[in-house]
């Protein structure tokens, strides 16, 4: 195991009817601007809870904030924070909306082009605003993380940015928020938080056996519990586990003391920017082909990875880790998550452009050993096709 240090101030407060606890976490003092996505968050009541909640708090709203939320409307958010002098800011909606709050609580704290939060990846964030999260969506895990990723239609870029200074201070989990959702949400979200495993598991061996059989366990909850999901959606101990299993998946502590690859997402990110695919979709397309493009390099993990997860006993570890990814690619099938190209309509010609995007964001050197070089990026999508 890795040398490292893990710090995570995210208070959770989870459970059906914790809105109400709005009160005691937020200053009393405090002007609070709540940021959300589209209507749905007020036609679900949602909205109406938590203005209940604020009291006799001054409080304002920004609705509109897109899934893989854009630069562009969150600037708009900024302006408004600064315009009417907002010290508060109150995310409620899914990891877009709490991803376009980190941003719009560290652009607003910062003096120049607030481009550079994402061009430096947050290195040049030195104060945000506080702000607290009412997560509807389980998926990302924005609401117990520093990340953050958006999207600037003008440039068609997708970048991340991370700051310990962009925590939230809080996030509300209700499981019955999540009754609502459509069956691609649902869908989406189990393979988000899946592949978000997979990308700080599926390397190398690390002696590392903790974080391991954490994020075993992770997968097989989402392995299982995911069909629930969508069979049964107001199932209150699914909806609950699944919530449960999105934010463990990507709140640090499965990744402290082993390498981690993130090439997965990195080229995930560059079809949303050009063809707009939902985040999960990306994954999806891309996973299965690079778990089988770095085969030689993960298969110790992967045939681990075979049977702890997928109960694969016969064969080679060759044959269990080929098996291990057809086993992956049918659960995100099962999820309703198609995993080729194809499957939206691009074709080999929607290629070099990603691949020169991708050059152009500076991703040249990706994965766990950092050779994840765009040649390697194009097999992976012609793979994928």
């Amino acid at each position: 195991m890795n040398n490292f240090e893990f710090y995570n101030p995210t208070r959770i407060v989870f459970g059906e009817g914790k809105i109400a606890e709005l009160d005691r976490l937020i200053p009393a003092d405090a002007k609070v601007l709540i940021l959300f996505g589209g209507q749905s968050a007020r036609k679900t009541g949602t909205l109406d809870e938590v203005e209940q909640a604020l009291g006799q708090r001054q409080f304002g709203l920004f609705g509109g904030i897109e899934p893989n939320p854009r630069y562009e409307t969150l600037m708009k958010a900024v302006e408004k924070v600064g315009a009417e002098g907002y010290d508060y800011l109150l995310a409620v909606g899914g990891g877009s909306v709490i991803d376009g709050t980190k941003f719009v609580a560290a652009a607003a704290k910062y003096d120049g082009d607030a481009w550079d939060i994402l061009t430096s990846m947050g290195g040049k964030v030195e104060a945000a605003l506080p702000f607290g999260a009412v997560l509807t969506l389980p998926a990302t895990g924005s609401e117990m993380n520093k990340g953050s990723v958006v999207t600037r239609e003008s440039m068609q870029a997708k970048l991340p940015f991370m700051s310990e200074l962009v925590f939230p201070q809080f996030s509300v989990l209700d499981p019955v928020k999540t009754y609502t959702l459509p069956i691609r949400q649902v869908g989406n979200g189990a393979v988000d938080a899946f592949v978000h495993v997979v990308e700080q598991y599926l390397t190398y061996p690390a002696n590392a056996p903790v974080q391991d059989r954490f994020a075993e366990g992770l997968l097989q909850t989402l392995v299982e519990l995911g069909p629930q999901a969508l069979e049964t959606p107001e199932d209150y101990n699914v909806r609950a586990s699944l919530m449960w299993t999105a934010t463990l998946a990507l709140n640090g502590l499965i990744g402290v003391g082993v390498p981690q690859d993130w090439s997965t997402h990195m080229l995930g990110h560059e079809l949303t920017a050009l063809h707009g695919l939902d985040h999960a979709q990306t994954l999806a397309v891309v996973l299965p082909a690079m778990l089988n493009e770095k085969f030689e390099q993960k298969q110790a993990k992967l045939a681990q990875f075979a049977e702890r997860v997928w109960h694969i006993d016969q064969g080679s570890d060759a044959e269990k880790a080929k098996l291990a990814i057809e086993k992956t690619r049918d659960f995100f099938e099962r999820m309703n998550v198609k995993t080729r190209m194809s499957d939206y309509d691009l074709d080999e010609t929607a290629i070099e452009p990603l691949i020169e995007s991708l050059a152009q964001h500076g991703m040249t050197q990706l994965g766990e050993h950092g050779d994840v070089t765009p040649d390697v990026c194009r097999r992976v999508l012609q793979a994928a096709l």
